[in-house]
């Protein structure tokens, strides 16, 4: 695809903060993706120094298929070093689909009229937690459509039920938002009622397509979306996530567009994003996906390994929008959480039968309706290592903090033993016994790995403590 700059009728001037259009295109065109220069940018990647907006352009205008094994090798490497084997779990509940905005691409629009409109009651938000939490789920991100009725106060409330749900040995011990955009004050009332990450996707950096989907509501206003996770980080709420839905503008753009954002939240407020998610447009109720910007698998898993090399601790999420067969192939190149036994119908965790998905009743298609007992029997079986850790949350390892154990390659050291101890606490309270015996080797071998007598002797007396009957065990 051509870049085609005049149509968006770029002005001379930026048109929102911090997003320059025509400079985000200017580094585009100017960028020069010879080998050797490909070369040296992953290098610095490998040094796990975050690239500069020339770098990742030249990154994505590589152009042949050299230069692109190079890119997907660097960042297959990159995420060894720095993330190891680890790939953190997680499953989004939905709580509430009503919404006032009038988003093109998704099933809750305001103008759906055939879509039943739901809040779960707090009887409701119960029993899908306990089924959640028996299957074996630590990690849940609460969803929320956008309207007046998702309060801070109401979020923080449903904050609150989730984690005094028990089941049997079950608890969820993190639980993230994505919702619509708060207030200095709101992100302080869902701060002190003890989320994890908050998540406001932009949805695409490119101001004129964003106006094109984005037709109604208070979404409508990009200035406002873009400047919602500084006004996190005013409140003191560090962990924050960004994302891009790909397919709504040129993938290019988007990329860049990340890494700009990216870099304005390092340089205002010394922290990153926590996390990158980046869906690819799924079909939805009363919506035809554009073929203009769609993304393709050799596109899709690019855009992975560059944004891995780009920001080189930001954690990668990637959903169950994607098939299995491509969330299998990506995983390598830089994803480290992954979401399983996904529904996203309102309450469907709670009900006995797995219902067709139904386009008037959810947001978007998903892809991948393994159960997590599936997703971890392959995630064993292709020597990556579960993980339901919390202990970065629990221990205050967020926001600098966090960056300052994951940039000098801390995370490898803390994260593979706490994933390990979650590994073993499924393995004794949910799996199957052909997966506890593939766990057991994998953990095993993990251990060995380590290279560190004090902290395997310490790692192992932990399990041992395990099995007796303790569990939440970490470092």
């Amino acid at each position: 695809m051509k870049f085609t700059p005049e149509k968006y009728n770029i002005p001379d001037e930026p048109q929102v903060p911090y997003i320059d259009t025509k400079e985000i295109w200017n580094y585009l065109y100017s960028a020069k993706p010879t080998s050797e220069r490909i070369k040296e940018i992953v290098s610095k990647s490998l040094n796990k120094e975050r690239l500069n907006l020339e770098e990742v352009a030249t990154l994505i205008q590589a152009n042949s298929s050299d230069q692109i094994e190079m890119i997907k090798t660097g960042a297959r490497q990159l995420k060894q070093k720095v993330y190891g084997k680890r790939i953190v779990l997680f499953a989004p509940l939905y709580v509430g689909n009503l919404c006032q905005n009038n988003c093109e691409y998704c099933g809750f629009k305001a103008t759906n009229k055939d879509t039943v409109r739901k809040t779960l009651n707090n009887n409701e938000l119960i029993k899908n937690v306990e089924a959640l939490e028996q299957n074996g789920q630590k990690r849940l991100i609460l969803v929320y459509g956008e309207h007046p009725r998702y309060t801070p106060e109401f979020i923080a409330e449903n904050i609150k039920t989730v984690y005094g749900v028990k089941t049997g040995n079950g608890e969820i011990r993190r639980v993230n938002i994505n919702a619509a955009p708060l207030s200095i004050n709101g992100f302080k009332t869902v701060k002190d009622a003890g989320i994890g990450t908050y998540q406001v996707f932009q949805e695409t950096y490119d101001p004129e397509a964003y106006k094109k989907y984005h037709k109604g509501g208070r979404k409508a206003a990009y200035d406002n979306r873009l400047v919602s996770l500084d006004r996190a980080q005013e409140a003191g709420l560090d962990d924050v996530g960004i994302g891009v839905l790909f397919g709504l503008a040129d993938w290019r753009f988007d990329v860049m567009g990340l890494v700009r954002h990216t870099n304005h939240l390092e340089a205002c407020y010394n922290v990153g994003p926590h996390t990158i998610s980046f869906p690819r447009l799924q079909d939805a109720a009363e919506f035809q996906v554009d073929p203009e910007f769609a993304v393709s698998d050799e596109e899709f898993t690019r855009i992975i390994a560059i944004l891995r090399l780009a920001v080189p601790y930001t954690g990668m999420i990637l959903t169950a929008r994607e098939p299995k067969h491509i969330r299998k192939e990506v995983l390598q190149y830089g994803c480290s959480q992954v979401d399983a036994g996904t529904k996203i119908e309102l309450g469907a965790y709670s009900e006995k039968e797995n219902k067709k998905q139904d386009l008037n009743q959810e947001q978007f298609l998903i892809n991948d309706d393994r159960s997590l007992g599936e997703v971890i029997d392959e995630l064993i079986e292709g020597d990556y290592l579960p993980s339901f850790c919390t202990a970065c949350y629990r221990k205050g390892r967020t926001g600098e903090h966090f960056m300052e154990f994951s940039v000098p390659g801390f995370i490898k050291r803390y994260c593979t033993p706490n994933a390990i101890l979650t590994l073993a606490e499924y393995i004794i309270d949910y799996a199957k016994d052909d997966t506890a015996t593939k766990g057991w080797l994998l953990i095993d071998k993990n251990i060995g790995e380590l290279n560190e007598p004090k902290l395997e002797a310490s790692l192992k007396m932990k399990i041992d403590r395990i099995m007796h009957g303790e569990c939440d065990l970490y470092y």
